[in-house]
């Protein structure tokens, strides 16, 4: 059984199918998706369909990222739509086939919603600590803010502690490239920007890259 991780998906439909036909995932190993499912992206609608009929059969978890919480926010408080439009809303919005509406969170599948609650802040495997923004140092993972699981941009982390490695995204590296601290592994590798979404085996450090126009590239970082 393997452990992967992969990063931000935005809405990146194509780039999130490629990387399962490669044939590599097997349905008894551990995927934990590290948030951000939706925004910027053509298809947020498209990539939560198939993780719900997927979750079937692959053994998935998944991570609630800041832009799940700011639909989530502009679904109950109506000042707050605008600003979720403007960094990705829009484009998921466009995906439901929902224009200008006062009732969209309504006409958005329920089974969704689901989703988007039933979303952990982080997640503990041995080592592991998979979360979507990043960890402060030395601070309990239940005593961790909002601020640091959901939204401070990491560029330059810290070790949270010695015997654990944080495996997060949020923070795009806009080279596509795996940023590797040792201590934390970033594989926020701009899907939506016209890079590379990551997914990436944690016991071996092989990954998979693939983009949205169904390009793919595997490697493995250093240990």
């Amino acid at each position: 059984m393997a452990i992967y991780a992969i990063g931000d998906i935005h809405g990146c439909f194509t780039a999130l199918k490629t990387i399962f036909n490669q044939g590599i995932i097997q349905e008894e190993d551990i995927v934990v998706f590290l948030g951000d499912y939706i925004d910027r992206g053509p298809d947020s609608k498209g990539v939560i369909d198939w993780l719900l009929k997927n979750k079937e059969i692959y053994n998935f978890k998944f991570i609630l990222g800041n832009h799940e919480i700011m639909m989530k926010t502009a679904k109950i408080a109506s000042d707050k739509l605008a600003e979720w439009l403007y960094f990705g809303g829009e484009e998921t919005l466009d995906s439901y086939n929902i224009k200008d509406d006062l009732n969209w969170a309504k006409k958005i599948d329920s089974t969704h919603w689901d989703f988007i609650d039933n979303c952990l802040p982080y997640l503990e495997i041995g080592k592991y600590i998979f979360v979507h923004a990043g960890l402060e140092s030395d601070i309990d993972l239940e005593e961790q803010n909002k601020y640091n699981l959901f939204w401070k941009k990491f560029e330059f982390p810290k070790i949270y502690k010695p015997e654990k490695t944080v495996i997060c995204g949020h923070t795009s590296r806009k080279n596509g490239e795996i940023a590797n601290f040792g201590h934390t592994i970033c594989i926020d590798t701009y899907a939506y920007g016209g890079k590379w979404l990551t997914c990436l085996n944690l016991e071996t450090g092989e990954y998979m890259k693939a983009n949205n126009k169904g390009k793919v590239e595997k490697g493995k970082i250093k240990k």
